[in-house]
C-alpha cells in the first residue's frame, strides 16, 4: 500500500486503531474543524472520518482522494453522490453494534416500562420513607412479557433487538417500507405497527424518506401507554412533536440516545425536558468497549481490503 491515510477525528473512537498495513503515511488528528478539512487531507488518498462531514465543496479540492473510510454505520456525513461522480470509494462499518445498541434500547425500555426514574424520584424526596406499608405504589409497572414491540428497521440491529424481545416473550412487528427488503422478514404496514405496538424502537438509517418519520400524525396513531425509543438518528423524529406528544399524554414515555444536532452546544429543547418518563443519553448506545474495538478493527480492514483490490462494505 502506498497510500497516505488521514484520520480526521480520532478522539471520536475510544479504541486501539492499528496503522493500515503498508500505508506510506498514517496521520491522526484528534478533531477537525470544517475549515481545516482541505488542508489536512491535501495529498491524502484515504480519509477516515466519523462525524466530520465531507461534502462536495471540500471534495472538489482533493483530487488525490480515492477512498473514504467511515468509522460508523451511518454515512449521512458523506456526500455520496459527489463521491460517486469523482470516483471516490466510500466504505462504512457493518454489524458492529448488534449487541450494544439493542441492549441500550432495552435498558431504556425496561426503565420506562417499569417507571424506574419516577420511583427513584419518590425515594429521593422521601415519599417511600413516609409510606404506611412496606411498598409504595405510585406509578404503573408494565411487564414486557405479552407486550408488542414494533421495530422500524430490519437490519442486523433490528433483528438482534427482535431476538431480545422474543426472549422476553414479546410479540414482534417489523414495519413495512419501500424496497429493497429481505425476503425472510414478515412486514406489517406502518399504520398497524403504530396502532398495535406497546413499544416502538427505531433502527433505520436517516435518509430523505425517513427524516421526521415520526411526527404528530404518527404520535396520534400510537397507544397512549406506548413508548418510543430512538437509538438510531435524531432526524427520524420530529422533536417538537415529541415534546408536544409527551405533554399531551399521547404516548407514555420516550428514550432517546440521539438528537438532530450533536453535540447540542447551543442548547436543545430535549435537554430541558425534565420528566421521569423521558430518558436522554449522549449518543452512547453504540459505544460499549467491545463494540468500539470491533469497529476500529473493521475500519482498518475496510481500508486494507480496498487497497488490495478486494473492497468490502462499500456504499458507493
Amino acid at each position: 500500500m502506498t497510500h497516505r491515510v488521514v484520520f480526521l477525528d480520532r478522539a471520536s473512537l475510544k479504541a486501539r486503531v492499528r496503522r493500515p498495513a503498508g500505508a506510506s503515511e498514517y496521520v491522526e488528528y484528534e478533531k477537525t474543524a470544517p475549515g481545516e478539512i482541505v488542508a489536512r487531507l491535501k495529498d491524502a488518498t484515504v480519509a477516515i472520518t466519523n462525524k466530520v462531514p465531507l461534502r462536495d465543496e471540500s471534495l472538489r479540492h482533493l483530487p488525490q482522494l480515492r477512498m473514504i473510510a467511515v468509522a460508523a454505520t451511518g454515512y449521512d456525513v458523506i456526500d455520496v453522490a459527489a463521491c460517486r461522480a469523482r470516483g471516490i470509494a466510500v466504505a462504512n462499518i457493518r454489524n458492529y453494534a448488534v449487541h450494544t445498541v439493542p441492549e441500550h434500547a432495552f435498558a431504556m425500555i425496561l426503565a420506562l416500562r417499569r417507571n424506574l426514574l419516577a420511583y427513584r424520584e419518590d425515594v429521593e424526596r422521601g415519599a417511600w420513607q413516609r409510606a404506611e406499608q412496606f411498598c409504595f405504589f405510585t406509578h404503573p409497572i408494565g411487564d414486557l412479557h405479552g407486550a408488542t414491540l414494533g421495530i422500524i428497521g430490519e437490519g442486523a440491529i433490528g433483528q438482534a433487538t427482535a431476538a431480545i424481545a422474543r426472549a422476553f416473550g414479546m410479540r414482534v412487528l417489523f414495519a413495512d417500507h419501500e424496497p429493497p427488503k429481505p425476503e425472510d422478514v414478515e412486514f406489517t404496514p406502518l399504520a398497524t405497527v403504530l396502532a398495535e405496538s406497546d413499544v416502538i424502537t427505531l433502527h433505520c438509517p436517516l435518509t430523505a424518506a425517513t427524516r421526521n418519520l415520526i411526527g404528530m400524525a404518527e404520535f396520534r396513531q400510537m397507544r397512549r401507554h406506548a413508548l418510543l425509543i430512538n437509538t438510531a438518528r435524531g432526524g427520524l423524529v420530529d422533536e417538537a412533536a415529541l415534546i408536544d406528544a409527551l405533554a399531551q399524554g399521547l404516548i407514555a414515555g420516550a428514550g432517546f440516545d440521539v438528537l438532530t444536532t450533536e453535540p447540542p452546544v447551543n442548547g436543545h429543547p430535549l435537554l430541558d425536558l425534565r420528566r421521569p418518563n423521558f430518558i436522554l443519553t449522549p449518543h452512547v448506545a453504540w459505544a460499549s468497549d467491545g463494540a468500539m474495538q470491533f469497529l476500529a478493527d473493521q475500519l482498518v480492514d475496510n481500508i486494507e481490503a480496498w487497497a488490495a483490490g478486494r473492497p468490502q462494505h462499500l456504499v458507493t
